[in-house]
């Protein structure tokens, strides 16, 4: 994909969170039901946790509700608001060491911080394309430090009918990849948002491209327990 194109999808995303982090804050305060699972997969507790694309802050959350041991947070994202309400959040936990950065990641990539646990949730499918996807991934492995965890999710959006129903025709001249969208968000005021839904091949490839061992593969979230497939991977 040309770097032009991956600006303009970018920046379709930078207007749809200005627009939207309030809303998406308050409506984005449960854990996945995933992360249960995730953690099961992985030993606890972490010392550290790296969270690209943590929006709000509620995976930090949801990690110290589930150990008892202080840890270091670093949130990641490119949306200050969003970065604002996790700070709040996170202020009142005494047992976290909390780090936020306000960083563009698919422009200018990933923070050089290294962590026990590297996480990406709710960020893959709004990182425009498959070279810029593959690459963020292998750096996102070379974050987790020896003997640690990356975890990530992938929403299959595509496979259910009802988000399937707020896909929009592409406007202008703009030319993206196979399985690029562009989805209506319909709460709140109206806003669109591109995102990309990554089948099982393209996952395949991006899990090749970490160099990491897999330890877990399996599918969670949503009203039938199957929107997000997750993989949870561990360096030697």
């Amino acid at each position: 994909m040309h770097r032009t194109t991956i600006e303009r999808l970018n920046q379709i995303n930078r207007d749809f969170y200005r627009a939207t982090a309030a809303e998406f804050d308050a409506t984005r305060q449960a854990a996945w039901r995933g992360w249960e699972r995730l953690l099961a997969e992985i030993d606890l507790p972490v010392e550290s946790a790296l969270d690209l694309g943590c929006g709000n802050g509620r995976f930090a959350l949801f990690l110290a509700a589930r150990q008892a041991q202080p840890f270091r947070y670093i949130g990641v994202d490119f949306n200050a608001d969003l970065l604002a309400h996790a700070r709040r959040q996170l202020s009142e936990l005494a047992k976290l060491d909390t780090m936020m950065i306000e960083r563009d990641i698919v422009l200018t990539g990933l923070p050089d911080h290294s962590a026990q646990l590297v996480t990406l949730f709710g960020l893959i499918h709004h990182v425009p394309g498959f070279a810029r996807r593959r690459e963020l991934i292998a750096s996102a492995a070379d974050c987790v430090a020896p003997g640690g965890y990356l975890a990530l999710a992938a929403w299959r959006f595509y496979e259910q009918e009802r988000f399937r129903r707020r896909i929009v025709p592409w406007g202008g001249d703009i030319a993206v990849e196979k399985h690029d969208y562009l989805l209506d968000w319909r709460r709140g005021q109206r806003a669109l948002r591109y995102c990309h839904y990554v089948d099982d091949d393209e996952h395949a490839e991006l899990i090749a491209a970490s160099g990491l061992s897999v330890i877990a593969d399996f599918r969670a979230d949503g009203a039938e327990g199957d929107l997000n497939r997750y993989t949870v991977l561990r360096k030697n």
